[in-house]
């Protein structure tokens, strides 16, 4: 299936422009969406009447041609950089090459990303070209709705998450108890940090990668976003959140369990079971035309039906639910849409996140995430890992 460029051209002509510019590396979500290529440098892609590449160096030349999604790859020293630098110095020069690419492709006018290098803003205008910046992102709204390619990219990276998730919950169900309450496998105290290396072992082993994940108990588990650290402790949640990167595609994935080794709190008990309740009513609401705001609106419902605390019903409360209820994963792990306050209409192709929690540094914290694609008639669960505080064999 062909990716729809329309919105993009659609964007271009509301903004009389003639092209759309993006100077980032490979790493870039835009820049790999648009130009399909992966380098660890800074090179330029033009989408102006197709895809054109413009690289410093010739490094990446070949493999661009071969590799990247352009009608045309160009370097510097095609417009006679090596002289310009000579007479100009490095900067200048680098602006004036750009410039005659944009000229080959009768480019005066382009609009750019709010995250465009002021530098090469500064340049391009210096040599008379006309810049908008595109605070709107269209290409991240593009690559919002997901194409059957990309669906199976992000699948894919989801098999292997599950993976990881069995690796951390099997080391953690197996750990014994110490006289200090904290989990013990193969007589070592199991921290969050080992928890975390066996993740992301499991994860290069099945062709993934991430730079952090989050194991997190007791106390840490209150904070959304704390990692997590030091020993994990019986009778206390220990929120698991994985979000890797498959290697080969760049799609994401993301989930999150929470794991309790012991008794649970009359509390935690009542928070997992509100929370998983919470989470399979926003995944029930989810189909086309539906908006994200709608589906965040259903699990504030249900928590405060619950006598629980949202956002929603106290803008600076600090406890309870006190985040959306989810976002898109593709390129970016945290990307359009949003399912949030002011979350937009949902159309098929968006992958989503449905990530319910509740948190109080008294109770600790239980989150429990899966993740969606919206179909034609509905959504379609691509998280198959089974949700569990306990040990289901106890």
């Amino acid at each position: 299936m062909e990716r729809d460029f329309d919105p993009l051209d659609d964007r271009l002509s509301e903004l009389d422009v003639d092209g759309y510019l993006l100077d980032a590396d490979g790493n870039d979500p835009n820049q790999h969406y648009l130009s399909g290529f992966d380098a660890p440098d800074p090179f330029v892609t033009l989408y102006a009447d197709g895809t054109h590449l413009l690289f410093v160096r010739s490094l990446e030349f070949g493999r661009a041609k071969r590799e990247a999604r352009a009608d045309t790859v160009q370097r510097f020293v095609d417009y006679d950089y090596d002289r310009l630098r000579e007479e100009w110095g490095h900067r200048e020069a680098a602006g004036r090459v750009q410039a005659a690419f944009l000229a080959e492709h009768d480019v005066e006018r382009v609009a750019v990303p709010p995250r465009f290098p002021t530098g090469t803003t500064d340049a391009l205008r210096e040599q008379g070209v006309d810049v908008t910046v595109d605070h709107d992102d269209v290409i991240e709204s593009v690559r919002a709705t997901k194409n059957e390619a990309e669906i199976e990219h992000v699948r894919t990276a989801q098999r292997a998450n599950e993976r990881a998730m069995a690796a951390a919950e099997e080391l953690i169900r197996d750990a014994s108890v110490d006289d200090e309450g904290r989990l013990v496998h193969d007589g070592d105290v199991l921290t969050s940090e080992r928890v975390r290396e066996e993740i992301e072992v499991t994860l290069l082993r099945n062709g993934c990668a991430l730079d952090e994940t989050i194991v997190a108990c007791g106390a840490d588990a209150a904070d959304p976003h704390d990692h997590g650290s030091g020993p994990l402790l019986a009778h206390e949640p220990i929120i698991v959140d994985i979000f890797p990167q498959d290697k080969a595609t760049k799609y994401h994935a993301d989930m999150t369990r929470t794991f309790l080794v012991g008794e649970p709190t009359d509390a935690i008990q009542e928070w997992f079971e509100v929370t998983d309740r919470a989470r399979q009513a926003a995944i029930d609401a989810v189909e086309p035309g539906v908006t994200g705001a709608d589906v965040h609106d259903v699990v504030c419902d249900v928590y405060e039906d619950a006598g629980l605390p949202t956002l929603r019903e106290d803008g600076s409360a600090e406890t309870g639910f006190i985040h959306s209820t989810g976002h898109g994963v593709g390129l970016a792990v945290h990307e359009q849409p949003s399912l949030g306050p002011q979350g937009g209409e949902l159309e098929p192709g968006h992958v989503v996140t449905i990530e319910p929690g509740l948190y109080d540094p008294e109770v600790g914290g239980v989150r429990i995430e899966d993740f969606l694609v919206v179909t034609e008639d509905g959504h379609e669960n691509l998280t198959e890992y089974p949700v569990s505080l306990g040990d289901q064999n106890s």
